[in-house]
């Protein structure tokens, strides 16, 4: 009886002795949190729950599980077989373990002396402090139901002197209401939104929003149209966005984006109704260069207008291209369509005539608008073509098809459809992007023919 009793105990220990460590959320899970999570589960963040601590962490353990084994979360949608990107936010396995085998195994605390250091998170900014906030001066006010045009709103800058951005993030005021924000530079003696009085916000005329429609259309050739989102958007450089799923625009050392001296911002705002009234403030936080950087970075894109998606169709192909008409190095990335789109695909021809798929996007998902950022900038020679693919889904298959028994066109509203491949690179100080998109004009001899 006596060496039963040995026997037992020794194997009590020794299974103590092989038994895994209990994962605990102060030691194990906290860790992964504030490195793939905590950007967007904090108050005032997009997602609608906080995992900055424990109480509010540990409800959530099986739904966390459940996101990631999916994949679900973080959202990730690039096709690993086609480039690499420095913001690739997928987990590895080993955090995918742990936040499983937490939630599995009871979803302990642990000792809160385990605990790393708290991320220093700057409430309502995820740049940090800004040194401007350019801000709506008066409430926008939306209603409880309809269609809201596009709202343009002119914000002076006052800038005297050239200014270099470093970070740039557009914040929404109301989120529940705002579904996208741009701003725009628009340089002193551009026309663009001539009309807007400074401070109102500004729906431009149907006629407008026709011929930027038509303008679209006639350059889908040669994607001859600057960045935007429809309705006459395109007429100054991105300076920042907000949208689903989107970051702060955060420039690399040695580069900026460029706002000239005596610029105005202009916020496009696109808001959607609810079914419950309320107002919006939106602004963009900005932190400038400490240096005056080498390059600027500019927003291009390879886009058309030029389509018709029929009813019940599930694999509809929109192609478009830009022929790149100087040098640039490539640095990102973003594909746009709405609740349609299924899949996109960015292709480069370089002027050797080599080609090369640089983003794959195999399940394209609206409610997450991500930027793909190269972990190895490329740089295109004059003569370099960005070809875009886009699929859309107009089928009864797709959950978020808002009628699949209608002909879709291009349009600002989600119902109808957006080809927008966004790709930013950077150029020297002294280029515009107009060098890149506008085949330069012969040089002529004083006796006017040319050479």
């Amino acid at each position: 009886m006596r060496l039963l009793q040995l026997c037992l105990v020794s194997a009590v220990v020794a299974s103590a002795a092989t038994a895994p460590p209990q994962v605990t959320y102060y030691k194990d899970v906290l860790p992964v949190l504030q490195k793939n999570c905590q950007t967007c589960h904090r108050p005032g963040e997009a997602a609608p729950m906080s995992f900055l601590t424990y109480d509010t962490t540990r409800p959530w353990a099986k739904a966390i599980k459940t996101a990631v084994l999916t994949k679900k979360m973080p959202p990730w949608f690039a096709d690993p077989h086609y480039g690499k990107f420095s913001n690739d936010r997928t987990m590895a396995q080993s955090e995918i373990d742990t936040l499983v085998n937490w939630a599995d195994n009871g979803a302990a605390a642990g000792n809160v002396k385990d605990a790393p250091k708290s991320v220093d998170w700057v409430e309502g900014w995820r740049i940090g402090k800004p040194d401007l906030v350019i801000s709506m001066s008066s409430a926008f006010d939306v209603p409880a139901s309809g269609t809201i045009d596009y709202q343009y709103v002119v914000i002076p800058t006052g800038f005297t002197e050239d200014k270099y951005v470093q970070f740039a993030e557009a914040r929404p005021g109301n989120p529940a209401l705002v579904h996208h924000i741009i701003a725009f530079v628009r340089e002193p003696g551009n026309p663009w939104m001539k009309d807007a009085k400074p401070g109102v916000p500004f729906a431009p005329r149907e006629q407008a929003r026709e011929a930027a429609r038509a303008q679209a259309a006639r350059q889908a050739g040669n994607g001859q149209r600057r960045g935007g989102d429809g309705g006459g958007a395109g007429f100054g450089d991105m300076l920042a966005g907000y949208a689903p799923g989107t970051v702060p625009n955060v420039m690399k050392p040695g580069q900026a984006k460029l706002i000239p001296a005596g610029s105005d911002i202009i916020l496009q705002m696109h808001y959607t109704a609810n079914g419950k009234a309320g107002s919006d403030i939106s602004r963009v936080g900005l932190i400038f260069s400490k240096t005056k950087p080498t390059e600027k970075l500019v927003t291009l894109a390879a886009t058309t207008a030029n389509f018709a998606i029929p009813p019940g169709d599930s694999n509809y192909q929109v192609d478009a291209k830009l022929t790149l008409q100087d040098d640039s190095t490539l640095m990102d990335l973003l594909p746009h369509m709405h609740f349609r789109g299924k899949s996109f695909e960015y292709r480069v021809t370089y002027p050797t005539g080599e080609k090369e798929t640089i983003l794959n996007v195999p399940k394209y998902d609206f409610n997450w608008q991500l930027t793909y950022e190269l972990a190895q900038p490329k740089v295109l020679p004059k003569g370099t073509v960005i070809e875009c693919t886009a699929h859309y889904d107009n089928s009864p298959n797709n959950p978020y098809n808002p009628d699949p028994t209608k002909e879709v066109h291009f349009g600002e509203q989600t119902w109808e459809e957006m080809m927008f491949g966004f790709f930013e690179v950077a150029i020297p100080l002294d280029k515009t992007a107009m060098d890149l998109m506008m085949p330069k004009r012969p040089q002529r001899s004083q006796s006017g023919a040319g050479l």
